[in-house]
């Protein structure tokens, strides 16, 4: 798989992460996210979001998140469901960076 957006990242590097760090990368264009839709700038939120993809589809093929799998899948389905949205709504998008955040115990430590 070739990343479009984050050209110096493959599958290999990524696997080199701890599951802690690969939350806390989709974290951060979470984050980039919900700045940019406080700001109203749908072409940088749906930038963010593909990078957040990106990153979600590397972590789906990292062998070691085989048992939160479905998890992962589900919550990639549901912002898939939230980038299609015309309006994008802070609260909701909120909560699914909330859920994100759940998949570690170390993250599920961080207040948004």
């Amino acid at each position: 798989m070739e990343n479009k957006l984050h050209k110096n990242l493959d599958l290999e590097k990524w696997k080199n992460f701890s599951k802690e760090e690969q939350i806390l990368n989709i974290a951060a264009e979470f984050s980039r996210t919900k700045n940019w839709i406080a700001k109203e700038d749908e072409p940088e939120i749906l930038n963010c979001l593909n990078r957040a993809f990106e990153l979600i589809d590397l972590t789906a093929n990292d062998p070691r998140w085989q048992n939160g799998l479905k998890e992962l899948l589900r919550l990639r389905e549901v912002l898939a469901g939230f980038y299609l949205r015309e309006n994008k709504d802070i609260n909701k998008f909120i909560k699914l960076f909330e859920i994100l955040l759940r998949f570690d115990k170390f993250t599920s430590q961080i207040k948004i």
